[in-house]
């Protein structure tokens, strides 16, 4: 017989916390944005979609639609613009995170503008189907090589656009409760991402990525500080079980349970959009911290575990090592 508990791994208390916080009442975003430019990866569709028409709303600028492909990218603006009823302050940009070379053009075309004041890593793929992008697994590459590619090579462009306008600016991971889930079996390879190559574990690759987006925001941001520049206020956060296209290739039996869980239990998507805005103008409390429901809360047990600790220095080292192979002196922006 099936044991749903086994095939998601839930780990303990988990379903109870899952479920206090999909029944939480997030506040509509009010945060004033007046004169800041933002970039929303993702953000043709889903959550990214949401948060930027919040940015827009909200009264930024400039608000970046960083998407794969620039035409869903023009939809999307044009679709903001009419319920907004407002122009001049969208840019469709086309990135492909499954690209380091469009990543780094994306980047470099990012310093070229007038100021930055926050960065939300949205973009994400969740796929039952083993692909290589880059040398790597895609869902790692989409999910962590290429996000924080994109954060470190960010970096220099946040902390002196903070300097020249004396702001905080804020990069954001969306991560997920997902990662509480992730059975993460290769955490004592001699090579964590070297392992992640292996379609036989293909079903926990999602969860996995958004495990190493945790591990890596806990191990940066400390480092970040420890390098006495300018301040940037890195956090990640869950956005909960929200109705989007994320699962769309998701394996059996979750291609069946997840439309039937998200009828019942799933925040509309402009709800979840609500913990990106938030996080877009969090306090420097959140600097390293996970957020869910608005606020600050503790990752998975593992997480905070002595072995967790381990495998976080040892995710992080890897990773930067990875990095610097992609952009040498990466990490000099630190």
């Amino acid at each position: 017989m099936w044991n749903p508990f086994a095939t998601f791994h839930f780990p303990e208390d988990f379903l109870t916390t899952f479920l206090k916080s999909q029944w939480t009442t997030l506040p509509y975003s009010a945060t004033d944005f007046t004169g800041q430019t933002i970039i929303v990866t993702g953000s043709n569709v889903g959550l990214g979609l949401e948060a930027a028409r919040h940015f827009v709303r909200l009264g930024a600028s400039k608000v970046i639609l960083a998407c794969r492909s620039q035409e869903k990218g023009e939809s999307a603006k044009q679709g903001i613009e009419e319920s907004t009823k407002t122009s001049g302050v969208l840019e469709v940009w086309q990135v492909d995170l499954g690209s380091h070379e469009s990543v780094k053009q994306f980047c470099n075309k990012a310093t070229r503008l007038d100021r930055l004041d926050a960065v939300v890593e949205n973009a994400g793929i969740a796929t039952s189907y083993y692909t290589e992008l880059e040398g790597m697994e895609s869902t790692v590459t989409v999910n962590v090589t290429s996000t924080f590619l994109m954060a470190l090579l960010l970096m220099p462009k946040l902390r002196a656009d903070a300097m020249k306008y004396n702001t905080t600016p804020r990069l954001v991971i969306v991560a997920s409760e997902a990662h509480e889930q992730a059975r993460f079996v290769e955490k004592s390879a001699p090579s964590i991402f070297s392992a992640l190559k292996n379609p036989k574990n293909q079903q926990d690759r999602y969860t996995v990525s958004k495990l190493l987006e945790i591990l890596t925001v806990r191990e940066l941001a400390p480092a970040m500080t420890a390098s006495g520049k300018q301040k940037v206020i890195l956090n990640c956060l869950t956005p909960g079980f929200c109705h989007s296209e994320l699962m769309r290739d998701a394996p059996f039996p979750l291609n069946i349970l997840a439309p039937v869980g998200k009828f019942f239990l799933a925040r509309t998507t402009e709800v979840g959009s609500r913990t990106l805005v938030s996080a877009a103008a969090a306090s420097e409390d959140t600097h390293g911290m996970y957020l869910q429901d608005l606020k600050v809360k503790e990752p998975s047990r593992w997480v905070r575990s002595e072995e967790g600790k381990e495998v976080q220095k040892k995710v992080y080292k890897e990773l930067l090592g990875i990095l610097e192979g992609i952009e040498p002196g990466i990490t000099k922006n630190i």
